[in-house]
Order: structure tokens, then C-alpha cells, then sequence
């Protein structure tokens, strides 16, 4: 009969061969847990592939183009073989956009960046999706008609936000390289009232850093409300829009400020912007020597002299010309002949306002002319044409090459909107009775009928 000592010897040993066997165990399972990861790791990354295992792959991959677009350092293919979209107007991927909106265009030739995406519909999306070469580069300038932010627009903006004009339509804005149109009242705090006018406009500084934000690069001044608050009204508006980062063009403290371009640059194409007017209502609003006002061109002379030294200065001139006769469809026989003047001084486009409606588009010599854009952002009125405006885009090359398109639009509770189906096609089809040897397609393209 064996003690208690034994007894206790027993157990204990047979507690440490048992504890032998479990570790032995767990040893076991983990290994086959290592190999069974690295083999798993293998199949999904190839890391214990020899380079010539790979070779097939690649082979394959090559062949999936065809073989007919060979493969650049990138691996990206040449774009010259590669199949272009049937529309043409689609839009380059947005580029990153400053917090504020800001697309970084800077005033005399700084770098631009495309906007960042909205929730609004976008004009266009895909074109030149894959980068070409700086002979291939285009720039994408947008324009619109007559902005005004005051009178019974203000009380809008009082109500909804400053932001509010631009809600429906920002991608249209935004989206351009470079964007512009006619801003048509004073910013100011202080100032006299013009006399013997039926509209006099003041619209709060408040509202120009969203005008930037919405996308807006550069704004003309030369128009007949600018000096609505008289020459402090005049200063006050300039200093407003630089403190806000808008350039301006068409007016100044004096004639050579007023007549002196706005140059922009994006992609590496330089834009020059001026802006004349041959709406003046006085002939003290003309900016003199010593004297602050408005750009004019009752006379050509010193409009095609600005021209032909902007053009010297930048790939690409645009004027910006507030001319004709209010609620006319039809342009004057003489801002037909200007239009023609100023491009045979330089011009590339030729882009006018005042009317306050459209108006139709003429090429000449390969230029594009557009006679008013109508209304963008104003006073409602009963006049249905009043309402009836789009965003002009014109894809243009270093030479001057342009192609454009009119994204047809209608303005409720001064706030533009897009038209779509019946309501834009029957717009586009009366824009183009109102051109002059011009076709507009479906989806707004402009071309030229010899």
C-alpha cells in the first residue's frame, strides 16, 4: 500500500506530462497558423513571386489596350492615340478648391486651379480627363450677363443670404477656369445720389465676397449705374472689391486705370480682360486724366489702342462691352461694327450687356461676338425676357481658338436656374433666329454656318 507521498508524486508528475503535452500542442497549431498566413499573404500580394512569374501578367495587362496605345513612363497611354468622347464640352476634372472658393486666379498673371466639385449640376464632366501637352492645353472662360445685388435683390439676399443668387447655377461658375461678368451698381456706405436717373443702385460691400466665392474671377465696372453713388461711390467699390480678392476692369481713379487690363492666367494661357461702355449718362462719368469714371467707347480710338496693347501682353483678349438699347432683342448696326473693330485690334471675344435680354452671337474672322447675355442677377420684372439668361462658356485655345456653348437658363426671385427638355430647347431655338449665321444644337453648341 503506498503512502501519501507517493500518492502526491503520482499526481504531480502526471500534471507536468499533461502540461508537456498541451504546450506541445499549442506549439504545433501555431506553426501551422504561421504557414497557412504566409501562404495566404503570398496569394494575395505575389511577395515569394519570382519577376519572371509576373512577366505573363503584364504581358496581359499590355494587351488589353490593343497594342495600339503604347505605354508612357507613367504607364499612362499617349493621348494622341487615345479614342476621344463624342461630346466634346464635357468639363476637365475639378482641381482643388481654397476653403473660401477661391480658384486662385490671380490678378497680372497668377496661377489659376479649376474649382472643386458642387452638388449643382455640373455644365459638363470628362473632358480631358487625360492630360495633354501645353500645345493641346485649353482654358475654359465663362461669362454671364448683368449683375446687380442691390434695388429688390437685396431684399432677397437680406432674407436668404448673400449666398443665395448663386445656388442653383454654382458649378457653372465655379467649375470654369475663369469667370466674369458685368457688375452693375456702386458698394458704398456713403456718397451722392446721382441726379435725373430713373434707377439709382447701391448694394451693400457685404455682398462681394460671396460674388467671389461663387466662382466670379474678374467683374467690369464700365456700365451707367457704376456712378450711381457719384465718384466716393466709385472709390469705395473698387476698394470693396479688392479687399474682397475681385479684380475689376472699365473703370479708375483716371483714364489709364479705366482703359488698363485685368491679365489672368490659368494653364499657362494668359486671358487679358477690359471693359469699355457706351452707356454713360453724363459726360462727367468719363474718366479723364484727373479724374475718376468709366472706361467709354463712344469713340473707338482709345478702346482699339487698349486692345492692341493688351494683346501684346496676354495669349488672349477679351472685352467686356456694355452697349444697345434696353429690352431690344437686336443689336445696334454700330455695336456690329465695333464688335469687328475691336477684333481687328486684337480682340478674341467680344462679350456685351446692358440690354437687359439676350441677344444673338455673329463670328467674324473666327471670333466669337455674343451682343448681351441678358440678365444673370437682377431687379424681377413682368417683361418674361428679362428672365430669360444662361452662363456662356468659350473653350479657347493659346491662338485664340474658341469653341462655345450657351447652357440656357431663367432667372425666379432674381436666383438663375437651368433649363431642361422643352423650356431650354425653346430658348436655344430663339437665341439662334436672333444670331447671325449661327447654329446652336441641343445641347447649346455654337457653330458657325458659311
Amino acid at each position: 500500500m503506498s503512502s501519501r507521498s507517493d500518492y502526491y508524486k503520482r499526481k504531480r508528475n502526471h500534471r507536468h506530462r499533461r502540461m508537456k503535452r498541451l504546450l506541445m500542442l499549442n506549439g504545433f497549431l501555431a506553426a501551422l497558423i504561421l504557414v497557412m498566413g504566409v501562404l495566404l499573404v503570398d496569394s494575395y500580394y505575389g511577395i515569394w513571386s519570382s519577376p519572371d512569374d509576373k512577366a505573363p501578367q503584364a504581358e496581359t495587362a499590355d494587351q488589353s489596350h490593343g497594342g495600339s496605345a503604347p505605354l508612357s513612363q507613367e504607364g499612362n497611354a499617349n493621348v494622341e492615340d487615345m479614342p476621344k468622347g463624342e461630346d466634346q464640352w464635357t468639363e476637365p476634372p475639378a482641381e482643388s478648391t481654397a476653403p473660401d472658393g477661391d480658384k486662385s486666379n490671380g490678378q497680372d498673371a497668377q496661377g489659376s486651379d479649376d474649382q472643386a466639385d458642387d452638388s449643382s449640376p455640373s455644365p459638363s464632366q470628362g473632358e480631358d480627363q487625360l492630360g495633354s501637352g501645353e500645345a493641346d492645353e485649353k482654358v475654359l472662360l465663362s461669362f454671364v450677363g448683368d449683375i446687380l445685388l442691390a434695388g429688390s435683390v437685396q431684399r432677397e439676399l437680406d432674407r436668404n443670404g448673400y449666398d443665395y443668387p448663386y445656388a442653383n447655377v454654382l458649378s457653372y461658375l465655379a467649375d470654369a477656369d475663369l469667370t466674369a461678368g458685368n457688375l452693375e451698381s456702386p458698394f458704398t456706405l456713403r456718397g451722392t445720389p446721382a441726379e435725373g436717373k430713373s434707377y439709382v443702385f447701391n448694394g451693400k460691400p457685404e455682398a462681394l465676397p460671396e460674388l467671389r466665392n461663387a466662382g466670379f474671377d474678374v467683374v467690369t465696372l464700365a456700365n451707367n449705374h457704376t456712378l450711381d453713388m457719384g465718384v466716393e461711390g466709385l472709390l469705395d467699390t473698387m476698394k470693396h472689391l479688392d479687399e474682397a480678392g475681385l479684380p475689376h476692369v472699365g473703370a479708375g481713379n483716371n483714364d489709364t486705370e479705366a482703359f488698363e487690363p485685368v491679365i489672368l492666367e490659368s494653364k499657362g494661357i494668359k486671358v487679358a480682360y477690359l471693359g469699355l461702355s457706351r452707356v454713360v449718362p453724363v459726360v462727367e462719368w468719363k474718366a479723364e486724366k484727373y479724374r475718376a469714371g468709366v472706361a467709354e467707347t463712344y469713340d473707338t480710338t482709345r478702346a482699339v489702342k487698349a486692345i492692341a496693347a493688351a494683346k501684346e501682353q496676354a495669349d488672349l483678349v477679351v472685352v467686356l462691352v456694355h452697349w444697345g438699347k434696353e429690352k431690344q432683342e437686336q443689336p445696334e448696326a454700330y455695336q456690329r461694327s465695333y464688335a469687328r473693330e475691336y477684333i481687328d485690334a486684337g480682340a478674341d471675344l467680344v462679350i456685351g450687356s446692358h440690354p437687359h435680354v439676350l441677344q444673338g452671337f455673329e463670328q467674324y474672322k473666327g471670333k466669337w461676338i455674343a451682343y448681351s447675355l441678358g440678365n444673370f442677377i437682377f431687379n424681377m420684372t413682368a417683361n418674361e425676357a428679362n428672365a430669360e439668361t444662361g452662363v456662356l462658356d468659350a473653350r479657347c485655345t493659346r491662338e485664340g481658338e474658341c469653341d462655345l456653348r450657351f447652357h440656357p437658363m431663367k432667372a425666379v426671385a432674381s436666383q438663375p436656374a437651368l433649363l431642361t427638355g422643352e423650356d431650354a430647347q425653346r430658348l436655344l431655338g430663339r437665341v439662334e433666329t436672333l444670331s447671325f449665321g449661327i447654329r446652336i444644337d441641343d445641347e447649346g453648341k455654337l457653330s458657325y454656318e458659311e
